[in-house]
Parts: C-alpha cells; sequence; structure tokens
C-alpha cells in the first residue's frame, strides 16, 4: 500500500476515527440535539467512505494479508458508522448510540490495521495514527459544533470550549509525533507520485511542523475568541475553526506522506 492514494486513505481514516471518538465520548450526548449527531455522523462516515475506497486502490498487486486487513477493516468501520446514522436519522436513538460507541473501537481497530502496514514498528506507528487522529477529529468536531450554535443559541458554551482545549492538547501530541517521524527515520520519505519539491531537504517534515505550529496559534486564537461574551464570539471561534481544518489537514498529509510504502 503505498502512493498518494495510501496517504489519503491514512488521513481520511485518522480524521473518521478522531472525529468518531470525540462525538460519542465527549460528554454531549443529552446536552446537543440528535440532529448534531446525525450532522457529524456523516462528516465521520464519509470520511471512512473515502478512505476504504482510496485504500482500496492504493493496494499494491499482490495484495498482502496486511494491506487487506486495513481495508476491510476501513469497510467494517463505514458500515458501522452508517448504521449509526441511519438509525439516528430514523429516530432509534438508543440503537445510534450503541452503534456509534461500537464504532469507537471499530475505528481504533482501522487505525491498527494501518500501523500494521507501516515501515516502522507497530506501536511507534499506532502511536503517531492516535495523536493524528485526536488531532485531525478536534478540528473537525470543533467546525461543526461550531457551526450548530447557529441553529441553537442557547447551548451552553462549555462544550466548544472543551473541544478547544482538546485541539491544544492535541497539537501538543501532533507535534512530538510529527518531529519523531519526521526526525526518527534514517531515510527522507518516499515522496514519489508527489510533488518534487516535497523531496528537496526533507520539506515534507518542515511543512508538517510549520502547519502543526500555525494551528497552534489559531488554537490559542480560538480559546481567546471565546472569552467573549457575546454571539459574535462563538462565530469568531468557529471562523478559526476553519482555518485550523486547513493547517491541520496540510500537516497531517505532509507528515504521513510515504508512511505506508
Amino acid at each position: 500500500m503505498e502512493g498518494p492514494a495510501a496517504t489519503i486513505a491514512l488521513v481520511l481514516a485518522e480524521t473518521a476515527a478522531g472525529g468518531t471518538a470525540l462525538l460519542w465520548l465527549g460528554g454531549l450526548w443529552g446536552r446537543v440535539r440528535r440532529g448534531f449527531f446525525v450532522l457529524t455522523g456523516l462528516a465521520v462516515l464519509s470520511c471512512a467512505v473515502l478512505a476504504t475506497l482510496a485504500a482500496s486502490s492504493a493496494a499494491t498487486t499482490p495484495v498482502g494479508e496486511a494491506a487487506r486487513l486495513a481495508v476491510l477493516l476501513c469497510a467494517l468501520t463505514s458500515a458501522v458508522l452508517g448504521l449509526s446514522a441511519a438509525a439516528l436519522i430514523l429516530r432509534l436513538d438508543v440503537a445510534g448510540r450503541a452503534l456509534g460507541l461500537l464504532g469507537v473501537p471499530t475505528a481504533a481497530a482501522m487505525l491498527g490495521g494501518f500501523a500494521t502496514v507501516a515501515g516502522s514498528g507497530f506501536v511507534p506507528a499506532l502511536l503517531q495514527l492516535l495523536a493524528g487522529a485526536v488531532f485531525l477529529g478536534a478540528v473537525l468536531d470543533g467546525l461543526l459544533l461550531g457551526h450548530w450554535y447557529l441553529t441553537d443559541r442557547r447551548l451552553p458554551r462549555d462544550h466548544i470550549r472543551r473541544l478547544s482545549l482538546v485541539l491544544l492538547v492535541a497539537v501538543a501530541l501532533e507535534a512530538v509525533a510529527v518531529a519523531v517521524l519526521g526526525f526518527g527515520t534514517s531515510e527522507p520519505p518516499d515522496v514519489s507520485g508527489f510533488s518534487p519539491i516535497l523531496g528537496v531537504a526533507g520539506l515534507t517534515v518542515w511543512l508538517a511542523l510549520g502547519m502543526v505550529a500555525c494551528t497552534a496559534l489559531i488554537a490559542v486564537l480560538i480559546r481567546a475568541s471565546l472569552r467573549g461574551q457575546s454571539a459574535r464570539a462563538v462565530q469568531g471561534a468557529t471562523g478559526f475553526f476553519y482555518l485550523a481544518v486547513i493547517t491541520a489537514l496540510t500537516a497531517e498529509t505532509a507528515a504521513k506522506v510515504g508512511f505506508l510504502g
């Protein structure tokens, strides 16, 4: 499993896993309306389905057992998240929540499947993937929750403040993971199939670290915005979450170039 499709599959799988975990383990159930869970559930489902398709196209022939397992776990995660979203849409809240919670370990197993394909050891690879999942999941859920405040203006701000704090912690974990991934290997990542500029003097590492630093700055600005008491405070924080999605996806994509090669 290699090439740009493998990198995209990995980033999408991390987003689906992190978004699912923070959605169902973040203490939002019963405090935020069911529609938010439908919205976010469909978002992470889309990421999981696209990750499955990208991973399938990235699998080299002959397909190894590890790559086959990663694709199957992607498909299984997509199925569980799809059933959860369908149950919520049909207002089967108990079943939807149960399937959503089931999607958390299933998504973690999906990341474990990708870790077996990685060139480095399983445990370091899995830790890097988990850090990336929290990183990407925090920006995705934060962005969607910020928009949800437009439909539920009475929603307490504690929820989005908590997600902004999670983002700050995730940025620190991601910085460590990127540094270990970039500087802990003796050979530069294979950038064939990407822009040849990325192969110049380990540019992928510095691009990833730079984008992580930008995300850290944005996370601080989000926290500062939420100190305001007006309705525009949440709108400003949501705008910053837009920027965080861009910088976080760029950072994680650059960090995972050649990760599965």
